[in-house]
Formats: C-alpha cells, sequence, structure tokens
C-alpha cells in the first residue's frame, strides 16, 4: 500500500494549532475552585506530533502562534518535545494563542476554550507554501485548521502539496462546534477534506455529521473507504472502533482503565496508531496500540505530558494483555 510507504519514513508534517493548557489540581479539582494551576502544551496537532516524536518519529509543526509571551511559551514547548518548529511563525497584532481550561475528573467534567481572534487560524497560503513537502512521508491535520480564514484555505492548499509530493494525507475530523460559524459550513468543509485524505479518523458522530444524520455514519465511513480513502477508522467511544482498510472491515475494543478526564484520548490515539503503521505492525496491532494509548492518557493529567512512549506503553500492554471484547 503506497500510504505506508509514506508512513514508513517515519517523518510527518503536521498542520495545525499549538496552544496552551491549564488544569486545576489537584486531579479532581473545580476550574472555579482552583488555587493551583498545572501548565503544558496543548492543541490537537501539537500533541500529536509531540505524541509522534515520543515515540521515535520525526514531526515538525506548520502553524501560527501570538507574538507575546504565551507565543514563545508554545514555541518553546515544541522544543521541549522534540518537534520541529521552524515553520512555526508569530502573528502581531491582536491574535492570540488558544488557551484551554479543563479539570482533571470525569463525572461533572469542565472544559473552557478560548478561542476569540485565534492566532492558528492566521496560517496562511504563503506559510504553508514554504514547505518542502518531498521531505516528509505524510501530512497530518486535524479538523479545526479548516474552521476559519485564512487558515481553511492554507490547509487545502497544503493537502494539494501533499498529493503533488506524492505524500499521504492523514485527517482527523476532531469537530469542535464552538470554532466554526455554522454547522453547515462544517458539515461542507468537512466532508470536503474527508473525500480528499487518505486515511480518515473519526468517531461515530463525526462521521453522522458529515453524512447529515449519525445513523448514517457508519455507511459514509464506508463509503470513503471504497472510493477515496485507504484507511477509515470510525470510532464508537465505549463501543470499541471498526477499520476499514484493504477491502476488509475489522471491529477492535478498548482498555478499559479509570479515567481522569476526557480529553487527549483522541490526538493519543492518532500518535499511537500512526507510529505503530510506522514501525511496520499490521493493522489490527497498530488500532489496538493506538487503542491503549488512548486509555494511557485519560488516566492521567494533562495531554501532552501524558503521552506514553515506547516504554510506557509496553509496560501498559504488559498489564492489559487484550482490549475489551467489542460489542
Amino acid at each position: 500500500m503506497q500510504v505506508l510507504d509514506g508512513i514508513k519514513q517515519k517523518n510527518f508534517l503536521v498542520i495545525g494549532r499549538v496552544g496552551l493548557d491549564m488544569c486545576p489540581e489537584p486531579a479532581g479539582a473545580a476550574i472555579e475552585d482552583a488555587t493551583t494551576m498545572m501548565v503544558a502544551m496543548g492543541g490537537s496537532s501539537a500533541n500529536i506530533a509531540a505524541g509522534l516524536v515520543k515515540f521515535g518519529m520525526k514531526a515538525t509543526l506548520v502553524t501560527r502562534v501570538s507574538d507575546d509571551a504565551v507565543g514563545r511559551y508554545c514555541f518553546n514547548q515544541l522544543g521541549h518535545y522534540g518537534v520541529d518548529a521552524a515553520h512555526v511563525k508569530p502573528v502581531s497584532g491582536e491574535f492570540r494563542n488558544s488557551l484551554a481550561l479543563y479539570e482533571t475528573r470525569v463525572e461533572d467534567h469542565n472544559s473552557v476554550i478560548y478561542r476569540n481572534g485565534a492566532a492558528d487560524f492566521q496560517m496562511s497560503i504563503e506559510d504553508v507554501e514554504a514547505v518542502d513537502y518531498s521531505q516528509f512521508g505524510a501530512l497530518i491535520t486535524a479538523g479545526t485548521v479548516f474552521a476559519a480564514e485564512p487558515s481553511r484555505s492554507a490547509a487545502f492548499r497544503a493537502f494539494e502539496l501533499a498529493k503533488a509530493a506524492g505524500i499521504p494525507v492523514i485527517f482527523d475530523v476532531d469537530y469542535r462546534p464552538y470554532s466554526w460559524p455554522s454547522p453547515q459550513v462544517a458539515e461542507e468543509v468537512l466532508s470536503k477534506a474527508g473525500d480528499i485524505s487518505d486515511i480518515i479518523v473519526a468517531n461515530d458522530e463525526e462521521f453522522g455529521f458529515m453524512a447529515g444524520g449519525i445513523e448514517k455514519g457508519l455507511a459514509k465511513a464506508e463509503s470513503l473507504a471504497k472510493s477515496t480513502a485507504s484507511i477509515v477508522v470510525y470510532k464508537m467511544g465505549h463501543l470499541g472502533a471498526i477499520t476499514f482498510a484493504n477491502g476488509t472491515q475489522t471491529q477492535s475494543g478498548i482498555f478499559k482503565v479509570e479515567a481522569l478526564k476526557p480529553t487527549g484520548a483522541g490526538d493519543s490515539f492518532m500518535a499511537g496508531f500512526v507510529a505503530s503503521l510506522a514501525d511496520g505492525r499490521d493493522m489490527d496491532e497498530a488500532v489496538l496500540r493506538g487503542s491503549a494509548c488512548a486509555a494511557i492518557v485519560v488516566a492521567k493529567p494533562g495531554c501532552a505530558p501524558a503521552m506514553p512512549d515506547n516504554v510506557a506503553l509496553e509496560a501498559f500492554l504488559a498489564i492489559h494483555p487484550g482490549a475489551s471484547t467489542p460489542v
């Protein structure tokens, strides 16, 4: 499969935001009662990039950050995780970095996201055209890059350039309603992006959203796998996932853990799944390892800091020998 040949180069171009995460401490504390907070790097694309590097891959991020102390913090954190930030550029004016406050608890969980005048939405066509796509094995992005201009046009241009360079496009739909002007725009744009992606990962609600109803989501995933995509992963939360690849349909379960929070699972799944394919593991094992990565992250505080490396993943698998039986 040509898509896997690119992934096995272990060198990824990741497009999308890097942000600042803040979590009340200790675990279980509410935002409104906080006196101490943990600060860490966040943002779906940055989390995926950090996760890939922890697994021994190379990852380069393309985005914009605010020209202030928070933007510099995000830039520095990329370096801390070993993510190449040569294409992370500051934007001046009143644009600000994404800020996420979320609680390390599942019951009564609160997440507050600040995306007003988001700096990452200022990523331009010029930014993505400055990249040498021939140096990479695959492009990865998450749906938020398409939510506003000029980032939307820039992301579609990046897809075009990746295709022209012969490298696969990996797309995590990651629909966040608060970033979009309307559900109608989101449905149209995300569907367009899905139609030109080689690997698509999304949950049942996101596939249903693109199809015009959650009851149509599975059929949408299967249709994409039969037409334009080489690999489609249809995630169903606690029910596991269905993977379409090579003309086959395989259902898998999840790893049961005591979750501390609901955030970060998707980013960790993507990093573990893609890194496993890059290491030459078969599809079923790659999905299994991605699911284990998701379980690890929801059972720990933070997102990027909680992403496992190979040692942590193998230790987890040693005491969790298999995912739950799919329902």
